[in-house]
């Protein structure tokens, strides 16, 4: 498996040796430089709710859905936001933010390099309105052959889920299915799905 931790020029990031079959991409942090926004958005969110949301947790939490990462905060910081309405505000907040956004140029060129030649999904823990707008606004609305979003499936990551339901829909085994990731709960999903994976790193560069 390749986890590349290390700086990278603008480039493609190097992937596994192997025949893969289709390619399955993580959205925020992997394809968009988001994830700044997002956190931006979860602040202001949380703030209106009472609630807190350190960068550490935040980070921890990457790949998780809106509202199970609103219910892991109430439980860990004894507060009571209320779940739905506290994503959907978060969400709103992160719309606005949506013309700073920029795509991470080393992953996007691998859905140019292969557009056509293998199958290519995303797989978030955003919902599919969050994903479709990030989506067109770094220019790859129509790359994709499949998305798969929170509303999606039952466990989101670190379960295998989500993978797997992206292997499903695709028709392609799991063992064939190279995964890019930039989250610990993303690349256990992988690694539980019986997937490769190329880690992203954070600060990947962006164009």
């Amino acid at each position: 498996m390749s986890d590349i931790t290390a700086n990278v020029p603008v480039a493609p990031l190097p992937i596994p040796a192997g025949a893969f079959k289709a390619y399955l991409f993580d959205l925020d942090g992997t394809l968009a430089d988001s994830m700044p926004l997002h956190y931006k958005a979860w602040m202001q969110a949380v703030a209106d709710f009472g609630g807190t949301f350190p960068e550490d947790v935040f980070y921890e939490l990457g790949g998780v859905t809106i509202v199970k990462t609103v219910e892991i905060l109430n439980e860990r910081f004894g507060s009571h936001m209320p779940p739905e309405e506290t994503a959907h505000h978060k969400e709103q907040l992160y719309y606005a933010m949506l013309p700073e956004l920029k795509p991470i140029a080393s992953v996007v060129a691998h859905v140019h390099a292969m557009h056509g030649k293998i199958p290519m999904g995303i797989v978030s823990g955003s919902p599919r309105a969050s994903i479709a707008q990030t989506l067109e606004r770094i220019g790859l609305g129509g790359e994709f052959d499949i998305i798969v979003g929170a509303e999606d499936y039952t466990h989101g990551k670190p379960d295998p889920e989500p993978f797997l339901t992206a292997a499903k829909k695709l028709n392609i085994a799991p063992a064939d299915c190279l995964v890019f990731e930039d989250a610990d709960a993303g690349i256990a999903s992988a690694i539980a799905a019986g997937m490769q994976y190329v880690r992203v790193p954070r600060g990947s560069i962006s164009s």
